[in-house]
């Protein structure tokens, strides 16, 4: 097969530059098309119970999350010129696109009672802008005599006050959301210039500004990771040709993976925008491969057709066999059921593929055009300092397995404290770091309201109407009062203020008046309420359905991450189904925060199995490429003490697994696996030529793939490390620990797997390893140079 590759290849290489300048072309014209993802959520399944119950909820009532809040600190608030200055903010920011409505002391409203209509009528506490400190003076001591804002658009203690904005979801789930916030933060700054600071959040503000950040290190992680690997294949080659010849073959991998996500309808998202410089830095080790192999053959014989040849021949099907295992890592996550992982499954893994195809078409069809290498471009094969290296890694598996295995244990045992020290969390904004704006601002809501994301309790009764009952009311308020003494849990709202708002209203605005309504009350109350239900300004739509089977409560909780908030939602459930038994009432925990939880624990969840999965999977892939049992257990430890030291690391350090480091492991393993592909097919390839001379086998082998799996090892540290100039802590996890693993990997592939081979020996090799059931390549089988021409050039005789 790899013999034919090599002839079509080099036979047919214009129409194949040709045919790959334009799918390219192609590629790069989808590509200008690719959006920027703007919606939460995502990751768990259409069919989760909890998916299900959120959707429903939605259904009913207005989507959650839909607030950009905005929050002030200072008794100066209430001077003249800056109250004015609220006012007039507030007004400026409504005529924004995208914004719906607008609530704050300054644009706050109050129940008026009618008693010609018998209803209420709803009218602005601020009606123009204040003119004199009197007129301020008035609209607090309004505010302050109406109980249903106390907690929610102020805080008296620490003179706090909040104006939230109602943003339109259709816009801020589009591209449109950036002028958008553009022009409300425009307005914002100008008034924190001149007046006061404003601290800014909500979930539309920190996923628009957390969208533009990812979309700025797209850019800067192409970037790096483009300059880095130049610079280690200067280092490695010193030949501008192999710089510049890799670099073609990952800058048209790089087009083909955004047109693909374009092609595909899907969007750039957190993990997304990682596959461009991915394919950099994965891309690359196929090309150290292929310049090695070349200048390898060609310094042996001098013949640069005949190089070519045998590089196709000779490292196209290991190459190809790593790339698949690589990309079988990735791919495990289509598994997982969640939308987010998989559209990150199916373009990493087909891409891996894409780019290992470009590599094998490009290199050799450019480098037969140019002239062949010459000594200086050759000299890097003989680099002494590398020969070192390897020929300790020789001394330490001949003279020292003892002491391998020794250190094997000790760190392996080291690793299991750590491992045991490891937990799982995650929170809606973890991976900013502590001196983020997003996380200072957070935190000030989260000091001053208790939180900003949001959460409900979805209530519902047996039959319609049921939902306003005294008894149901009077469950409501107990079960809000429960929810008071979490200082996690922000003030709730619920039909219950409703009625006590106009209750107070009925009373012209007693406070005292505050309060549910008695039995004698509900007979010339009663038909103000119902009178106002039937026409505009009701504000118990907030929390009834059309059928007043259902209400909510709505409140919001700090971001406290995934195991308190786990422990927070355990702690509570059995409190809601003492108020409100099961047998007559169904009750639901929802709201973004709840979905946040159940996705992240799925994800986890999931991400485990997934690289279960992979090793399952590639393990299969090796068992018909060696055709030995055994060999696959032994080759399999070393990959995986990597993943567990990898953990263990997490563990000492305090690195929660959370859906962005899980990753580390699926991809990590991926890459990793490869070094061992090489290794022993390179191992089996030396037993042919030297059967059962085991130990000069195993020697050879290292010295033959010893050099590539260093120069890769060390461009794929490098280039993974590049993500630790990320703003998102996830992503710098993510990086180092896959650099760290990685570096791991390739000791343990040439220390622990020949030195494990080397005390094996004859016990792992069977007929089935040496004659197995896919051969890789064979290098006693060349292409016969009489039967390859190259266009423009004579046949070789």
């Amino acid at each position: 097969m790899w013999e034919f590759a090599a002839r079509f290849i080099l036979r047919n290489k214009v129409v194949l530059l040709v045919a790959l300048g334009l799918i390219t072309a192609f590629m790069g014209y989808q590509a200008q098309y690719v959006e920027m993802t703007y919606k939460f959520g995502g990751i768990l399944p259409k069919t989760d119970s909890t998916q299900i119950q959120y959707e429903n909820f939605t259904r009913l009532f207005a989507e959650d999350g839909n607030v950009l809040i905005l929050g002030v600190k200072g008794e100066e608030l209430y001077d003249l010129d800056n109250f004015a200055a609220w006012y007039e903010l507030g007004n400026d920011l409504k005529k924004v696109h995208g914004v719906d409505s607008i609530f704050s002391e300054a644009h706050a409203y109050r129940v008026i009672k009618n008693t010609e209509e018998k209803r209420f009528n709803v009218e602005k506490i601020v009606q123009h802008k204040p003119e004199t400190q009197a007129e301020v003076d008035s609209i607090r001591r309004v505010m302050r005599s109406l109980p249903f804002y106390r907690g929610m658009l102020y805080n008296d203690s620490t003179h706090a006050s909040l104006m939230m904005l109602f943003v339109n979801r259709d816009v801020f789930n589009s591209s449109d959301r950036v002028v958008a916030l553009e022009n409300i933060l425009e307005l914002t700054k100008k008034f924190s210039e001149d007046h006061m600071k404003i601290a800014h959040s909500g979930l539309p503000y920190i996923r628009t500004v957390q969208t533009a950040m990812i979309k700025k290190e797209l850019a800067m992680f192409v970037g790096l990771a483009a300059l880095v690997m130049a610079i280690l294949l200067f280092v490695f080659f010193k030949s501008m040709r192999v710089v510049l010849v890799s670099l073609l073959v990952v800058i048209v991998g790089v087009i083909w993976s955004l047109g693909s996500i374009s092609l595909l309808g899907y969007k750039l998202s957190v993990l997304m925008g990682l596959i461009p410089p991915l394919i950099i830095v994965i891309g690359i080790p196929n090309c150290v491969f292929i310049f090695n192999r070349y200048h390898q053959e060609f310094k042996n014989h001098g013949n640069q057709v005949k190089s070519l040849a045998r590089v196709i021949q000779r490292i196209g099907s290991a190459t190809f066999i790593a790339n698949t295992t690589t990309a079988i890592g990735f791919a495990t996550f289509i598994f997982t059921h969640s939308a987010i992982l998989k559209e990150f499954g199916v373009i990493a893994s087909i891409n891996i593929l894409f780019v290992f195809l470009l590599s094998l078409i490009i290199i050799p069809s450019i480098l037969s055009f140019l002239p062949p290498p010459i000594d200086r471009h050759t000299r890097h094969l003989d680099r002494k300092s590398l020969d070192k290296a390897l020929a300790t890694l020789v001394n330490i598996v001949q003279n020292h397995r003892k002491k391998v295995y020794g250190t094997v244990v000790v760190v392996l045992l080291i690793a299991a404290y750590g491992i045991s020290k490891v937990s799982a969390t995650g929170n809606i904004v973890d991976d900013l770091p502590d001196d983020d704006q997003i996380i200072v601002d957070l935190k000030f809501f989260e000091k001053n309201f208790n939180g900003v994301m949001p959460l409900d309790i979805l209530i519902g009764t047996k039959g319609k109407g049921d939902v306003t009952s005294d008894k149901t009311l009077k469950k409501i308020e107990k079960l809000q009062t429960e929810l008071s003494q979490y200082s996690e849990i922000s003030k709730s709202l619920s039909i219950v203020d409703a009625v006590k708002f106009a209750k107070q209203a009925y009373y012209n605005g007693s406070e005292q008046k505050y309060a549910l309504l008695n039995n004698y009350e509900k007979s010339f109350i009663g038909p103000y309420i119902q009178g106002n239900q039937e026409g505009s300004g009701d504000i118990s739509k907030l929390f009834l359905d059309s059928t007043k089977q259902y209400t909510r409560i709505t409140a919001q909780i700090a971001d406290i991450g995934t195991e308190e908030l786990d422990s927070l939602m355990t702690h509570l459930a059995p409190k809601i189904d003492s108020i409100f038994p099961p047998k007559d009432y169904t009750t639901t925990l929802t709201g973004t925060s709840i979905v946040f939880l159940k996705g992240t624990n799925y994800l986890i969840k999931n991400l485990f199995t997934s690289l279960a999965f992979a090793i399952i999977l590639i393990a299969s892939l090796m068992a018909l490429l060696f055709g030995s049992v055994r060999m696959i257990l032994v080759s399999m430890g070393p990959n995986l003490i990597p993943l567990l030291c990898t953990a263990a690391i997490m563990g000492y350090f305090g690195i929660a697994i959370k859906p962005s480091t899980i990753l580390v492991f699926s991809i990590a393993f991926g890459i990793s696996i490869d070094d061992t592909i090489h290794f022993l097919s390179r191992y089996r390839l030396e037993l042919k030529q030297r059967p059962w001379n085991i130990k000069e086998c195993i020697m050879a082998a290292i010295n033959e793939t010893g050099r590539s799996m260093i120069y890769t090892s060390i461009i794929l540290f490098f280039g993974f490390g590049i993500f630790a100039a990320s703003d998102f802590g996830g992503t710098i996890a993510l990086g180092i620990l896959v650099s760290v693993t990685l570096m791991i990997a390739m000791l343990c592939n040439l220390i622990v797997l020949p030195s494990l081979l080397m005390t094996l020996q004859h016990r792992v090799i069977t007929k089935s390893f040496e004659e197995p059931f896919l051969e890789i390549t064979n290098e006693e089988e060349d292409i016969e140079l009489d039967d390859l021409e190259i266009i423009g050039e004579k046949k070789i005789e």
